[in-house]
């Protein structure tokens, strides 16, 4: 049996609602036909915005959103996405499929979807390709409250006052799509931007420089070194594919093996965060520099029949595992990564959702993020648990468990687990410690499980309920005072809620 054990009283950091955000580029149907469907058109919407979507994504408190790329970021020109739809200025989307891009969807748009989710907005503003003075009046534009030429722009496009922006990003992936910089060009360049993107007034904008592609530990040292006092945080890309980028695997139909090497890849995201950590360490000792993880998720083959630059894939337990590794990574990491960026939001990569006309399905991985959203804005407990390998039948090794856990402003409890083992089961015996700990009884528990038979178990438009949580409460058996025994299914991801009885 493996012991899960809790300490109640080791509260080690605070969990920032922002790690648990998301991405949302101009990549196939993402935006449009995804989240934007426009004031026309017969799938409910308001102002353009598809209200099933924002229900679902309020329904997880969804608590930031980056647009609008991505390498489409470093190729943008807001002024063509302000104003009349109509006299827009047309583009096409070099980076993702070649199609026509209207613009209808622009900065008032993104705000508005913002403010109808009720979550942050982060901008990613154009460096590749785009100028200091076309960035600054950017910043001007979204967030200045007084007169001036693009504030007087901003009023006549309709919007009386400024927005809130707190993240802005000074381009993207600039050691390739954003521009194919060296790193001690690119922190040159980067300091010269980032002068230009004022706070204006007491609107003080988080800055966010472009940070390493995985493991490159190279870019960090020097992006570090000549422009760390320059930043508030700085990115990390890292995509889990199967293989290699050559022969990333299909999202549905895998093997075994390819489960445990999918989920071993995940795993190497700890081994990342402690390398660049460590490094941002050496520059900054005092820790005022954040790690921000604004793209992450898994990466395969496109499904057969789609156009190869919209990267849709489906989304089975597979997914749904490796967004909880991450997130119970990025739980114990809470002390300096206070934002990720899952990809992405809509129909493309690590979707939450996905659309077909007026149908909509929530994935695994939305499910994930639903269980998960009881970490947010909680300060992380003190964990830890028995693991044993598995995946040695493929030639692959991996712990059987991953967890974390927090507690609630309110008091309670909350605590991930997932089983990695693609067909066993795992007997486990949760210890809650502390001072208070036998006061604690289970509230909720809920779990997401896949079938040891079906690995790539997923929900369709035609069975668009084949994978979502159920409740587990009846299968968690109280041992003792603040002792709890359990069996965790094969390939699931369970919830476990506790909260102090209360005095008659």
């Amino acid at each position: 049996m493996a012991n899960l054990i809790v300490n109640l009283d080791r509260r080690l950091s605070h969990i920032n609602p922002e790690v648990y955000g998301n991405f949302s580029e101009h990549l196939g149907h993402c935006i449009y036909d995804g989240i934007y469907v426009g004031e026309n058109s017969a799938i409910p919407n308001v102002n353009g915005m598809r209200s099933d979507i924002v229900a679902a994504l309020k329904a997880i408190h969804l608590p930031v959103l980056r647009w609008p790329g991505g390498c489409f970021a470093d190729s943008y020109h807001w002024q063509d996405g302000i104003g009349p739809r109509q006299t827009r200025k047309r583009m096409v989307n070099t980076h993702w499929g070649g199609v026509v891009e209207d613009n209808s969807f622009g900065t008032h748009e993104f705000f508005e979807f913002c403010r109808q989710v009720g979550c942050e907005p982060y901008v990613n503003g154009n460096l590749g390709s785009g100028t200091v003075r076309e960035m600054s009046e950017w910043i001007e534009y979204m967030t200045f409250d007084g007169l001036s030429p693009m504030s007087q722009l901003r009023q006549a496009n309709g919007q009386a006052g400024p927005w809130h922006l707190k993240y802005f990003g000074i381009g993207n992936e600039n050691w390739g799509c954003g521009g194919n910089m060296r790193p001690s060009y690119y922190a040159d360049v980067y300091r010269r931007y980032q002068t230009y993107v004022r706070s204006y007034g007491d609107h003080q904008i988080y800055k966010i420089a472009c940070g390493p592609n995985s493991d490159d530990y190279a870019w960090t040292e020097e992006v570090m070194k000549l422009a760390g006092n320059y930043m508030d945080g700085l990115s990390l890309h890292y995509y889990t594919v199967n293989g290699d980028w050559e022969h990333k695997g299909p999202a549905t139909g895998f093997s075994k093996a390819d489960w445990y090497k999918t989920l071993k890849n995940t795993l190497h995201m700890e081994e990342l965060i402690r390398g660049h950590l460590a490094i941002m360490d050496r520059y900054d000792p005092q820790h005022k520099v954040d790690l921000i993880v604004d793209e992450w998720g898994t990466w395969y083959e496109v499904e057969p029949g789609t156009n190869p630059g919209f990267l849709y894939q489906q989304n089975t337990t597979r997914d749904a595992l490796v967004a909880a590794i991450n997130y119970n990574i990025f739980n114990k990491y809470s002390d300096r990564i206070p934002m990720t960026n899952l990809a992405q939001l809509v129909n493309v990569l690590q979707a939450l959702i996905l659309t077909d006309g007026e149908q909509m399905v929530l994935t695994p991985t939305y499910y994930v993020v639903d269980l998960y959203q009881h970490h947010q804005g909680a300060d992380l407990l003190e964990s830890m648990v028995d693991t044993r390998l598995v995946g040695q039948e493929a030639n692959v090794q991996v712990p059987d468990l991953s967890e974390s856990a927090s507690v609630s402003e309110d008091g309670t409890v909350n605590i991930t687990l997932a089983n990695l083992a693609a067909d066993r089961a795992a007997a486990v015996q949760v210890q809650l410690t502390g001072q208070s700990a036998a006061a604690y009884t289970l509230t909720e528990a809920r779990i997401l499980k896949g079938d040891r038979d079906c690995l790539d178990l997923h929900n369709s438009f035609t069975q668009p309920q084949a994978v979502r949580p159920a409740d587990y409460a009846a299968q968690v058996k109280a041992a003792q005072p603040g002792q709890f025994s359990l069996q965790l299914p094969a390939a699931s991801v369970l919830l476990l809620r506790f909260s102090q009885a209360q005095e008659g």
